[in-house]
């Protein structure tokens, strides 16, 4: 079964669960409609790369470990959406969960995504308790504080930040962990993992910054120009658009070289390649060429 397919069956897992009867009837629409349908799944597609390239020894565990991986990054775009921080009307082209359920479903389904992101790892590596705990761990630590998404989101509300700090638990801190819990599933040391999840998610935030000033909404199915109107830092707005792409471009290449000795290195690669392409759209792809 190909990636995608092992992803989109592990989430589909995950919210059925959710959906149980006794249910909130639209707690549980929202939250499905917080999943689906998705984006490019680069998070949970790199997991499952690692995995790979690791032996992939356990799949149950690292289709856990991926679906978790993606339900985190689904709850902080609900929760980044919301009035109180961004106040976007549109994900992924169409509305938000607070546009399209009301601000207290909106709260309440970021909640439960997060804790159905333990709960998903809990069922999937329930066989190998001592790979369950290491889990755990590396997913609290992407989440939480002092340097989770959690504290990223924070870092908005303190009067100065540096880019780099910010754009490390914002957005980095869900990478790592997606490279690390995927060797980790594998029964791999994780730590080697973490500077290829970090080059990727600082690449890919560089990305982001790049797209909220030089496209238009219906190219990333989000507002644009947001990190202008609420003063956040941006790389784009700082180095302007040559640095931020120079930027990108080293990342991506940088990525590619810290990636850790392992049976499927050299698949990995490719696919480290091939998933760095869809960070922007193909009129800023070529630019990197």
């Amino acid at each position: 079964m190909d990636a995608n397919r092992r992803i989109e069956r592990a989430l589909d897992a995950a919210v059925a669960h959710a959906e149980a009867p006794g249910a909130p009837p639209r707690l549980a629409e929202a939250i499905r409609y917080a999943v689906f349908p998705g984006g490019h799944r680069i998070r949970p597609r790199l997991c499952l790369s690692v995995a790979q390239a690791c032996g992939d020894d356990d799949p149950a565990a690292s289709d856990a470990a991926a679906a978790a991986i993606e339900l985190l990054h689904c709850a902080s775009l609900v929760h980044d959406d919301l009035p109180c921080f961004d106040d976007a009307p549109l994900r992924r082209g169409q509305p938000s969960v607070h546009a399209a359920f009301g601000e207290p479903l909106a709260v309440l389904t970021g909640d439960a995504l997060i804790v159905s992101a333990f709960e998903t790892l809990a069922r999937g590596a329930a066989r190998s308790p001592g790979r369950l705990a290491a889990l755990v761990g590396l997913v609290a630590r992407a989440v939480g504080s002092p340097n989770g998404i959690v504290a990223g989101q924070a870092w908005e509300s303190e009067p100065t930040v540096a880019l780099t700090e910010y754009q490390q638990a914002k957005t980095g801190a869900l990478f790592a962990a997606a490279t690390v819990t995927g060797a980790a599933a594998a029964g791999a040391p994780a730590l080697p993992w973490r500077l290829l999840g970090e080059c990727l998610g600082e690449a890919y935030q560089v990305a982001d910054d790049l797209r909220d000033v030089a496209c238009r909404q219906e190219e990333v199915g989000k507002p644009v120009g947001r990190d202008a109107t609420l003063g956040r830092p941006n790389a784009a707005a700082l180095l302007g658009m040559g640095g931020a792409l120079a930027r990108l471009k080293r990342l991506a290449r940088e990525a590619v070289e810290v990636i850790p000795a392992c049976p499927g290195a050299d698949a990995l690669r490719a696919e480290i390649e091939a998933q760095t392409r869809l960070f922007l759209p193909a009129h800023l792809v070529r630019e990197l060429a």
